[in-house]
């Protein structure tokens, strides 16, 4: 049953969703079709294709309410594709539920949200852990943005061809943030963005972007065995024999395809996989990356590239150029990662005080206990 949780959810809701019409009503059906596999599997057996029992129980459920509800009337005009609408091209129903969660429509926190609900199957205790909220509050968040597909009738479909590449952008930029906001607070949470990262590979084969999201995940993933009970550990200090090289191996073949068109997560892929390729810390090709970061910087003007750029640069031109060069833009004001490294550069240049009170203005500025833990170490030192 965990299995075909965490294999089938994404699928079975899928399929259920677009008999439905109705997002609520499916993950009803979907859920009560989980139920019933608890009774029946145990008595009778797994069956041969677990995806496929449970899909055929939650859409004849769904009927069922549909033939009561009148659904039909009221949510048909939803599940009609526009003429140049691409479902032919990707007929797998999943896609259509990824860009109905990623819908520009709704917040990024809403689209988060419902990815991590919908799509990933997490429960509202496991997605408000990632937001650091109660689950009261992330139920009504959930509620209200479903309330929002229904209400302002956003179509689940695939989006119309001249459409799709920005698209395709804001549901990468979802996946990745699904990973990155589980990475250090809840395991599960990052395991289901690397699983959509995979399905999203899997069902856009010609995007390069989506390959390169996919390596630059797994070249963090492979990271994470160096991690130590839990603690955050700098790359720096890291015992590269424990990473996991058969996922480095497998990013390291998708990297050449994803930079060739330059695209954001494929050069950031790039980054990654230069530090996964330096056997040590000392060995690591600072003005490759260096290198890597101007390219990016130049595609995707960003603070947070601009910041990460300085660290880079750190170590070509050393610790004081970069504390020249760090950014000063509003948008890094509270950004506890702009304290942070401006903290390690004083390390590096044997500034202690300032050091100190940077580390603790970062302490002030994050939300995340596993980071916090380590900044309150890093000010002690």
């Amino acid at each position: 049953m965990a299995a075909a949780h965490a294999t089938e959810w994404a699928a079975v809701l899928a399929a259920t969703a677009r008999v439905a019409a109705d997002l609520d009503l499916a993950e009803d059906c979907v859920q009560d079709a989980y139920a019933k596999a608890l009774v029946h599997w145990r008595e009778q057996g797994v069956p041969g294709r677990p995806g496929a029992w449970l899909t055929t129980v939650a859409t004849r459920r769904a009927l069922e309410h549909r033939r009561r509800a009148d659904v039909v009337r009221r949510k048909l005009p939803l599940l009609i594709p526009v003429e140049d609408a691409v479902d032919e091209t990707f007929p797998d129903d999943r896609l259509r539920l990824v860009f109905t969660c990623c819908h520009p429509a709704l917040s990024q926190e809403a689209r988060i949200a419902l990815t991590l609900r919908l799509v990933c199957g997490l429960s509202s205790a496991e997605i408000a852990r990632v937001f650091l909220v109660k689950e009261a509050t992330m139920q009504a968040r959930i509620t209200r943005a479903k309330q929002k597909i229904s209400r302002t009738g956003i179509p689940y479909r695939i989006p119309r061809l001249a459409d799709l590449p920005e698209r395709i952008d804001a549901v990468l930029d979802v996946i990745h943030l699904v990973y990155t906001a589980g990475y250090t607070a809840n395991d599960t949470a990052s395991r289901r963005g690397l699983d959509l990262a995979r399905m999203i590979r899997l069902l856009l084969p010609e995007s390069a972007e989506a390959a390169g999201l996919l390596a630059l995940l797994l070249l963090t993933e492979a990271r994470r065995p160096a991690q130590v009970d839990g603690q955050l550990v700098l790359m720096e200090d890291q015992d590269r024999s424990l990473w996991d090289h058969a996922l480095i191996a497998e990013a390291l073949e998708l990297v050449p395809g994803a930079v060739g068109p330059a695209g954001r997560f494929g050069l950031m892929a790039a980054i990654a996989a230069v530090h996964a390729e330096a056997a040590r810390w000392e060995d690591t090709d600072w003005p490759e990356i260096l290198g890597l970061y101007d390219v990016l910087l130049a595609k995707w003007p960003s603070p947070v590239v601009a910041l990460n750029r300085v660290v880079a640069l750190s170590y070509v031109a050393g610790p004081a150029a970069a504390l020249e060069q760090l950014p000063d833009d509003p948008a890094l004001a509270t950004y506890p990662y702009l304290a942070s490294t401006r903290a390690e550069l004083l390390r590096r240049l044997g500034r202690t005080q300032e050091a100190r009170a940077a580390y603790e203005e970062a302490l002030a500025f994050t939300t995340n206990p596993t980071e916090a833990d380590f900044l309150q170490k890093r000010a002690q030192l």
